[in-house]
């Protein structure tokens, strides 16, 4: 079983930056697409950004936009989320997760969801 581990959350204030990680074991996934998700309190999860196995392609939920920039390393099996500009609606648990395609991963992550990593922006 695949298990993922996302770090580099913390507290910011708004207009900082972050970079998280997430790191795969169990699989290599270097042929899947790999995705971040975010939930806030009281909020239902929500897709941020996916890319494809190769790099080619990547997807960005609108309010991401020109702010944040996905990026994987498969030698090293790890997703990261460079985050620029944060807002304080930016603040939530930060997921990563997996699919077979880029185009499935929104709807149909394939992985278990770990513990996620903290982001807060504070006003």
């Amino acid at each position: 079983q695949v298990q993922l581990i996302e770090s580099g959350g913390g507290l910011v204030q708004t207009g900082g930056s972050l970079r998280l990680s997430c790191a795969a074991s169990g699989r290599t996934l270097s042929s899947y697409a790999m995705g971040w998700f975010r939930q806030a309190p009281g909020k239902e999860r929500e897709f941020v950004a996916a890319i494809d196995r190769n790099s080619d392609l990547k997807l960005y939920a609108d309010s991401m936009k020109g702010r944040f920039t996905i990026s994987r390393d498969n030698a090293k099996n790890t997703v990261n989320l460079q985050m620029n500009t944060l807002k304080p609606e930016d603040t939530a648990v930060y997921y990563c997760n997996f699919s077979p395609t880029i185009w499935a991963i929104q709807a149909s992550p394939a992985g278990s969801w770990g513990q996620g990593t903290q982001v807060t922006v504070s006003p």
